[in-house]
């Protein structure tokens, strides 16, 4: 069997965490593969939005196994409070839940030096969440980090205390920096011990041994393309691969493992955080599109920039990650609209450019607009693709063409029930 990837091809955001949730019973094992507790994955079904930020999203379907692999890191306080969010649902996480071994730990000293870092930043800052994920990934490649695995470790403390000390050492750099550790530490210890509760393996070997087995799998994405430390608007990415590739590092499997890749876009574009933004609307559209879409971080409640699909973006997203089949989510927040906009070029230095360049941070943009007309009514009662207005087919169509990609899926709502299949 391969593993099939579901990733964002924008800056986060997308709604990939519904279509994990809809795909889930197609699959065995549902497997996140990088980034921490920044993401938010909204699922709703049954009048209830939930929130995942670690766990994967596959978590509320039974008789599926779902895996926290060890490209992801782990914050044992905010984990410990998404398990708790389940209870009431009673969701039984002990059996459906896996967590790897190699999965490094963000510690309180990590969210510290995040918090003291993007404050020294002043005006430059690049927009972290500061939950401590950039410092911990830069211990994991410093070769200094904590992972799950040593939480079974008789000299687990020693090396903790070790760790500790360093980023104490940092923060003195920090002039005027104050904080209170002994108060974050009581919390994460407790952290600490409901993750040695949990069900803690070698995921590489667990998971090419479900493959062998005929298991399908779908590995889950966090963040969104246009944020890869690589390949990404950098500096103002995220810390981790968020593309195809980072599959095969953050699971243990192999590049001739990958299956069927899902691409999620929305059918207009947010970001939120600093950074370059080609077709954001800082007007009264923009405001209507974040009004319509409730635009607001899921896990941070921050105002999401706002504007329309930009394909130069999109194809860079499509052909870095290789993708197979598009969904196209949130098409219901375009419904108030006569006129869609689509940016198809970028002018840079007097240059029409149809591709993504090397930098855009410093350059002075003028995105190049197709206007196509807009379906102007409620999608959200729609349960059929076949009954969807000509004109958001017609829009479909479109993007395909200038993407050269299907899209399979069309999302006009936030419940499962929501989303339109595309033959």
């Amino acid at each position: 069997m391969k593993v099939d990837v579901l990733l964002g091809l924008q800056w986060g955001d997308e709604g990939k965490g519904k279509i994990v949730d809809v795909l889930t019973p197609e699959y065995d094992i549902i497997a996140r593969f990088q980034g921490g507790p920044n993401a938010g994955h909204t699922l709703e079904f049954e009048g209830i939005k939930h929130v995942l930020n670690t766990i994967p999203s596959g978590i509320f379907r039974e008789n599926v196994l779902n895996i926290v692999g060890n490209g992801v890191v782990i914050d044992p306080v905010l984990f410990q409070k998404e398990l708790e969010k389940l209870i009431p649902f009673n969701v039984d996480y002990k059996n459906r839940l896996l967590i790897s071994k190699k999965a490094h730990l963000i510690l309180p000293t990590h969210r510290l030096l995040d918090a003291a870092s993007e404050t020294a930043k002043g005006k430059d800052k690049i927009g972290s969440t500061l939950k401590g994920i950039g410092p911990t990934y830069m211990d994991k490649t410093g070769r200094n980090g904590l992972r799950v695995g040593d939480i079974f470790s008789p000299n687990f403390k020693e090396k903790y205390d070790c760790l500790v000390e360093k980023h104490v050492g940092i923060l003195k750099h920090y002039e005027g920096f104050e904080y209170n550790l002994e108060e974050l530490e009581g919390p994460w210890m407790e952290g600490i011990e409901t993750l040695r509760g949990l069900i803690a393996i070698d995921s590489e070997h667990y998971l090419n041994k479900a493959l062998k087995e005929g298991k399908k799998v779908l590995a889950e994405g966090a963040q969104g393309t246009m944020l890869d430390i690589d390949f990404g608007t950098y500096p103002f990415v995220t810390s981790s691969n968020t593309v195809t590739a980072g599959t095969c590092t953050g699971l243990g499997v192999a590049p001739t493992a990958i299956g069927k890749v899902i691409g999620i876009f929305k059918a207009y574009c947010t970001r939120v955080g600093s950074g370059p933004f080609p077709t954001e609307l800082d007007n009264e559209v923009g405001e209507l599109i974040r009004k319509e879409g409730n635009e607001f971080g899921a896990t941070t409640g921050r105002a999401r920039r706002c504007g329309w699909v930009d394909l130069p973006a999109l194809k860079y997203a499509i052909m870095i990650n290789g993708a197979t089949e598009l969904s196209m989510m949130k098409s219901d927040v375009l419904d108030c609209f006569d006129t869609i906009r689509v940016c198809t070029h970028y002018i840079i230095n007097g240059e029409k450019l149809d591709y993504f360049p090397f930098d855009i941070t410093d350059s002075e943009i003028t995105p190049v607009y197709e206007d196509i007309k807009g379906w102007n009514c409620d999608l959200t009662k729609l349960t059929s693709y076949a009954d969807a207005p000509k004109e958001l087919k017609d829009y479909v169509i479109y993007l395909e063409d200038k993407l050269g990609v299907p899209i399979t899926v069309v999302s006009v709502g936030p419940d499962r029930k929501q989303t339109l299949v595309n033959n």
